[in-house]
């Protein structure tokens, strides 16, 4: 009898866990508003550290996936990035903002692309659009270990969460 009365709490336990991953948000997560709905493989047992902080009067939340190599140190695999504040009024401006922040040439070769609605620009190792004014989200791959396919396949996975 004993027997019994452990397995109906263990069974709904596990039901339980079951119907939560079902549900579950996907691997990505949340982030400041958005939900990061697709990850490439290349992420798979990357460590994950979560970032907030204020740069040229934008604020940031920044989620980075690392992983270890083999003399220890961490190389960045994916970063995303969303980004708010007056600076971002569009993709111009988001543009002008990006170029100055990541120290980049302003004659970089981007090319415009859609994400549900939004304007956006990419290049190989970066992907960036204005879902809102003053609001910007960047997907980067900055040390080529993603690929562009997987950069924009990352990047269109991005979605406003719901309220």
């Amino acid at each position: 009898m004993p027997l019994v009365r452990l397995t109906a709490p263990a069974l709904a336990f596990v039901l339980a866990l079951t119907l939560t991953a079902a549900g579950a948000v996907p691997r990505g997560g949340m982030l400041d508003g958005f939900t990061i709905g697709h990850l490439p493989a290349s992420t798979e047992g990357a460590s994950t550290s979560d970032f907030t902080y204020e740069w040229g009067e934008v604020a940031f939340n920044s989620r980075v996936w690392e992983k270890r190599l083999e003399d220890g140190a961490a190389r960045v695999v994916l970063q995303v990035l969303v980004m708010r504040g007056d600076r971002l009024a569009d993709l111009d401006t988001t543009s002008a903002f990006l170029t100055e922040y990541h120290e980049r040439a302003e004659d970089r070769a981007l090319t415009e692309f859609d994400n549900a609605g939004a304007p956006g620009l990419h290049g190989n190792a970066e992907a960036f659009w204005v879902p809102e004014t003053g609001v910007a989200v960047e997907v980067r791959d900055p040390f080529g270990l993603v690929g562009p396919d997987e950069l924009m396949a990352t990047a269109r996975g991005i979605a406003a969460s719901p309220a």
